[in-house]
């Protein structure tokens, strides 16, 4: 090794496999549907490339449909026109499928009408206990 190649310290430069942290599939689990999905190696070198700091939160699927969540709430607020949404869940009390006419909150439970009305009786009241 030539002096060139040397670094200050008399050791030579780390070389590029020495650097690059080996890259192996992970599993995550989305913050949306808490299901696994797999982060792949070449994701994991497409971030690195990217330098981005944070692994992904969210599947492809839920990443698609917050993406267009994103696009139909960015449509309302351009044209002015307020946009009636409809968003499928499942009530957290029975499990039956519903539609509710907000985007639900992360970690924030969502009630069908009737598991609602049921633990909230003042609404049918008009606020009276």
């Amino acid at each position: 090794m030539s002096v060139s190649e040397m670094d200050g310290f008399g050791s030579a430069p780390p070389t590029a496999a020495a650097e690059a942290p080996e890259f192996l599939d992970k599993a995550i689990t989305c913050i949306d549907c808490s299901k696994d999905f797999i982060w792949t190696v070449g994701e994991q070198v497409f971030f690195r490339d990217k330098q981005l700091q944070n692994p992904p939160k969210r599947c492809k699927d839920c990443k698609q449909a917050k993406n267009e969540r994103l696009a139909a709430i960015a449509l309302a607020q351009a044209s002015g026109i307020r946009q009636r949404i409809e968003v499928a869940v499942d009530c957290a009390r029975c499990s039956s499928s519903t539609t509710v006419p907000f985007y639900p909150s992360q970690g924030r439970p969502v009630y069908c009408r009737s598991c609602f009305l049921e633990m909230n009786p003042q609404v049918l009241n008009g606020g009276e206990k």
